[in-house]
């Protein structure tokens, strides 16, 4: 093997390394709100795909990813230690390597131009996603740590969608749309945290599920994603009915014995499907005036 092939194995190396980090079964959390956002503020088929629309979709799909689940693992490496999910799963585990702190700076820093070309509204909305991003694992606040806040600060998933729709229309969206979107990513987030209520007390982590246990987490999802679909049925009637699939699904995994590990990993294709019938239903309103 020439010294040109191992540095191109070493390259292949460290960019699968970032693409694992950065979580690809979720890139769509980030990503697929800057659709809604867009779709929901365009007027006309012309503001569906813009420079700055596509550029929002390519940094929301894999460098936000990259620098929001790079923080995150950078200040967890000793808490991964007893997480599992790290143990040859579809995670890996921060090692310590500088190269990996660098593209997680790099990565965050590549949001800093978008503040450029939006609104005070723009502004305001990209702040706090990153803001949020990195104190939900960093210190001083980590709000990962503290019950309640670790769930509310999760808020920062809907903050795309916020952005794209203020880029396209110059705006916040309605406020029941914010706040229904932000109510869900609380719900969706302190669902995806019961995997890890053994590992994370262990480590003598502290957060929403290991606070109130699994049945106790199960109880506090479904109440919030019910309140989340009545604030999106403020907007549209639809779009509540569209958001009830969550705590009707949560319900029957809970009654099924289905391990919550297991039915973790099904939201991710069940996101996109509710995300593109959303899309789908108000982009036919956008190009035939239905």
């Amino acid at each position: 093997m020439t010294a040109a092939d191992s540095r191109r194995l070493g390259l292949v190396g460290s960019l699968t390394h970032l693409l694992v980090l950065s979580r690809p079964r979720f890139w769509l959390y980030l990503a697929g709100p800057v659709v809604v956002g867009v779709v929901y503020a365009a007027d006309s088929t012309a503001e569906l795909i813009t420079p700055l629309s596509a550029a929002l979709f390519v940094y929301f799909l894999i460098p936000a990813n990259v620098f929001l689940y790079g923080v995150n693992d950078i200040f967890d490496a000793d808490v991964d230690a007893e997480n599992p999910k790290k143990d040859e799963g579809p995670e890996v585990r921060f090692t310590g390597d500088r190269w990996v702190v660098f593209a997680v700076i790099l990565s965050g820093l590549l949001a800093l131009p978008f503040a450029l070309v939006v609104g005070p509204a723009g502004k305001v909305t990209l702040g706090a996603f990153l803001v949020l991003a990195i104190e939900y694992s960093a210190p001083p606040f980590r709000f990962k740590t503290t019950p309640g806040l670790d769930s509310l600060s999760n808020g920062l998933y809907v903050l795309p969608g916020v952005l794209a729709f203020t880029a396209v229309a110059g705006d916040l969206p309605p406020t029941p749309a914010i706040v229904g979107g932000w109510l869900w990513t609380m719900a969706m987030h302190t669902f995806s945290a019961i995997p890890d209520i053994e590992p994370d007390r262990r480590a003598g982590i502290r957060t929403t599920a290991t606070a109130l246990g699994q049945r106790g987490t199960y109880a506090y999802c479904g109440v919030v994603w019910v309140l989340a679909a009545a604030a999106f049925a403020l907007v549209h009637p639809l779009l509540g009915v569209a958001l009830a699939v969550y705590p009707l699904l949560q319900v029957a995994i809970a009654v099924s014995g289905v391990a919550v590990d297991r039915a973790y990993w099904w939201f991710p294709a069940i996101n996109t499907v509710v995300g593109m019938a959303l899309t789908m239903g108000y982009l036919w309103r956008v190009m035939y005036g239905g």
